[in-house]
């Protein structure tokens, strides 16, 4: 089975439910069309009536099975004009079926099978007219062959032609989508390496103080080295989520961890979106799941300020078993999503969230709004 994406119709995309009703309406038209055709042709109505849904009603079912619908069109086309069922002059409702289902085919089969049944709905469709008896057409010539040939080759190419757009399309998103990949990466690279470098610069100056005290002030010592142990644990932990990415060249501006989020909630209020912030738990997060957490929930109140101030906006931060749990959820109003320009500010937070190996889901709510929940791992390395 083979199916297509929706296209943007009348300034919207479509639905394949809504493009299969449309199919249907389409056959039905085309069906009917055919049946008073061939009742030009034969005096027996439930010949016309067959003859009319074997040409039209495959097409209601073209964008699954695009091939099996092709060749059943042209194959009872071919026939009720080569039998005189349909007369030659009247050979316009049949190549109008044919044309639509080989416009499915140019857009939803590969090249090779593609050009295949366009050969194929060629001859049958020439051999047909040329074969049928056209003596009540004398007076068109060869008008009704050169109209088959123009439908089916038209409905053909613009079948292929919407296909090649849509590669497009597709390969612009996908190179839109890796670029932003990319970026956030870079940008996480950048932050890790610093809370790296950070955390080596406390171990060694608490090395040195565990190093002079040990013999006069044990117990300072002690509490030097288990400073040391945690940091040294945290810092192993973030070397391992930072393998493979890459550092830029930029400088780095340190950011703030969950208590910056009241200032988050601020800066929100100012723009019109009420802020009801609340944060759970009293464990202490690594240092880079707490610039993770804060990157989210500002790109969350980001989107909100943006696609949908004035509104209300819940943010609860739940810190506890290894794990920080991120939910902001909004009752504002959004524009609709163009799937054509993605943002990249959830490409983003996808991208920290699986630094960690976590999880992110963010979508509208049916009752109107938005929700972002996110998930943040973070255990020690042992």
């Amino acid at each position: 089975m083979t199916t297509i994406d929706a296209l943007p119709l009348l300034g919207r995309r479509w639905r394949f439910g809504e493009l299969i009703a449309a199919d249907t309406v389409l056959a039905v038209v085309l069906a009917l069309l055919c049946s008073y055709a061939a009742m030009e042709g034969t005096a027996l109505v439930p010949v016309a009536w067959l003859t009319g849904v074997l040409i039209g009603g495959p097409l209601a079912v073209r964008r699954r099975w695009p091939v099996v619908t092709a060749v059943v069109t042209i194959a009872a086309s071919a026939a009720a004009l080569t039998s005189g069922i349909i007369p030659a002059y009247a050979a316009v409702p049949p190549s109008a079926a044919v044309a639509f289902a080989l416009y499915m085919v140019g857009a939803a089969v590969p090249r090779r099978a593609s050009i295949l049944t366009l050969t194929g709905g060629f001859a049958a469709m020439v051999c047909a007219l040329t074969l049928a008896d056209t003596s009540a057409s004398a007076e068109f010539g060869g008008a009704e062959v050169g109209f088959a040939c123009l439908a089916v080759g038209a409905g053909w190419v613009l079948g292929r032609a919407t296909r090649d757009r849509r590669a497009s399309a597709a390969s612009r998103l996908e190179q839109a989508t890796q670029q932003a990949v990319i970026q956030e990466r870079l940008r996480i690279a950048r932050e890790l390496h610093d809370i790296v470098a950070h955390s080596m610069s406390l171990i060694a100056v608490k090395a040195a103080v565990a190093n002079h005290v040990a013999e006069l002030r044990p117990q300072e010592a002690g509490a030097a080295l288990r400073v040391i142990e945690s940091t040294s644990r945290a810092a192993l932990a973030e070397l391992r989520h930072a393998v493979g990415a890459l550092r830029g060249d930029e400088a780095y501006t340190p950011t703030p961890g969950l208590a910056g989020l009241a200032r988050l909630a601020e800066q929100a209020a100012s723009s019109g979106v009420e802020v009801h912030l609340e944060v759970r738990g009293e464990a202490e997060l690594p240092e880079g799941v707490g610039v993770s957490a804060y990157r989210i929930v500002q790109e969350s109140l980001t989107n909100v300020i943006k696609h949908a101030a004035p509104a209300r906006c819940e943010v609860t931060v739940t810190v506890g078993g290894g794990e920080c749990r991120i939910e902001v959820t909004d009752d504002g109003r959004r524009p609709p999503a163009d799937p054509a320009r993605p943002g990249h500010g959830l490409v983003g937070m996808r991208e920290r969230v699986a630094v960690y190996g976590g999880a992110l889901d963010a979508g509208p709510l049916p009752a109107g709004g938005f929700r972002v929940a996110a998930c943040l791992p973070y255990g020690e390395v042992p």
